[in-house]
C-alpha cells in the first residue's frame, strides 16, 4: 500500500479509502468485520463512514462493534459525516450548531471512540451562516473530539467561502472534500478540484466506478453475472458505445476496467483516495492493484478521447 497526505495537513493516510456504506444495508456484520479486518492487513488504514449509514447509524454501531474489539483504533484514521436527517424532529438535520454537537456526540457512542479524525459536512447547509458552523466545529476541536474537518458534496465556491470564514477566524477549516467523481462523471473538474488545489484539500472521491458500469458492466452482462438495478442498466445503455471502447482498452492492457478506472484517480495529484465499497473480500483484494497501476501519458489521452470532460477548468471551459 502507499500513503500520502491528506491535503494539506500533516497525518498520512492509504490511496485508498475503505467505505462502508454497503455494512448492514447490504455486507452482513460477520463479513463487514472479515472486511475491515482484511483491509487492516493489506495497510488500508483510511476508513470512511457515515451516521445516516445502514438506516441512521447502523454501519457505525458496526464498526464500533470491530473496534470494540481492541488494537484497532489508533492504526486507522476514521472519517464520518453529519449533515442528513438522524431523527423526526426538526432539529436533527442540517448544520445548524445545535445538531453538529448532537450529531458528533451519537457518532461517538456508536463508533465507541472518543474522537473522530475527519468529521465532513455531507452536504451543504444553505441555511446556517458559517460562522455557526465554525464555531461548533471549533468547540468540538478544542475538546478534542475532531480533529480535522472535512467537506462532501460542495461546490467550489462553497469551499472557497468555508476557508476564506475559517481563515478570518484563525481556523483550520476545511482540509478535503468528498466528491462525486470518475470517468463517467468529471463535472468537478470545472470547479471543485480548482478550489480544492488552490486551498489544499485533498480530493476523496465517491462512487469512483460509477456505481459498477466502470467495472466491466459489458462483460457482465454478457456473461450473465450482472444483476443491476434499472437505472444503472439505462445508464449502461446509454453508454454502451463509450464502454465498448473502454473495455476493449482495458483488455489490451490487460488489467480489469475497475482497475483502471480507480489508477486514473490516482493519476490525479489533488485526489488524495478515491473510496472502495467492497461487499466481499475479493472485491477488496482486487481493488489493490490500482495503487501500482501506473498509467502512462497515450492510455490517458485514449481515457480522455474514451471519456471526455467538461472541457477544462471555470472560465475557460465555457469562456475564451
Amino acid at each position: 500500500m502507499q500513503y500520502t497526505t491528506l491535503g494539506r495537513t500533516a497525518v498520512k493516510v492509504s490511496r485508498l479509502c475503505l467505505g462502508t456504506m454497503n455494512f448492514g444495508p447490504f455486507t452482513g456484520e460477520d463479513d463487514s468485520r472479515a472486511i475491515m479486518d482484511r483491509a487492516l492487513e493489506t495497510g488500508i488504514t483510511f476508513f470512511d463512514t457515515a451516521d445516516a449509514y445502514g438506516h441512521r447509524g447502523g454501519t457505525e454501531e458496526i464498526i464500533g462493534r470491530w473496534l470494540a474489539q481492541g488494537g484497532r483504533r489508533d492504526r486507522i484514521v476514521l472519517a464520518t459525516k453529519v449533515y442528513s436527517p438522524m431523527g423526526e424532529g426538526p432539529n436533527d438535520r442540517g448544520l445548524s450548531a445545535w445538531h453538529i454537537r448532537q450529531a458528533c456526540e451519537a457518532s461517538l457512542r456508536r463508533l465507541q471512540t472518543d474522537h473522530i479524525d475527519l468529521y465532513q459536512m455531507h452536504h451543504v447547509d444553505r441555511t446556517a451562516p458559517w460562522e455557526e458552523v465554525w464555531q461548533a466545529m471549533e468547540q468540538l476541536v478544542q475538546q478534542g473530539k475532531i480533529l480535522y474537518v472535512g467537506s462532501s458534496n460542495f461546490a467550489g465556491w462553497h469551499i472557497a467561502r468555508a476557508n476564506e470564514q475559517a481563515a478570518r477566524r484563525h481556523f483550520m477549516g476545511l482540509v478535503s472534500e468528498q466528491c462525486k467523481y470518475s470517468l463517467v462523471t468529471r463535472a468537478v473538474e470545472t470547479d471543485v478540484l480548482p478550489a480544492a488545489r488552490a486551498y489544499g484539500l485533498g480530493i476523496i472521491p465517491w462512487s469512483p466506478l460509477a456505481q459498477g458500469i466502470l467495472a466491466g458492466a459489458l462483460e457482465k452482462a454478457r456473461q450473465g453475472t450482472r444483476r443491476a438495478r434499472e437505472g444503472v442498466v439505462k445508464q449502461v445503455e446509454k453508454l454502451r458505445a463509450q464502454l465498448e471502447e473502454y473495455e476493449t482498452l482495458c483488455r489490451d492492457l490487460g488489467e480489469h476496467p475497475a482497475i483502471v478506472a480507480l489508477a486514473w484517480l490516482l493519476s490525479n495529484p489533488v485526489v488524495t483516495a478515491p473510496i472502495i465499497g467492497p461487499r466481499t473480500l475479493d472485491q477488496l483484494d482486487s481493488s489493490l492493484r490500482a495503487v501500482d497501476l501506473a498509467l502512462g501519458p497515450d492510455t490517458l489521452g485514449r481515457l480522455d478521447a474514451i471519456w471526455p470532460g467538461p472541457g477544462g477548468e471555470s472560465p475557460e471551459f465555457f469562456a475564451w
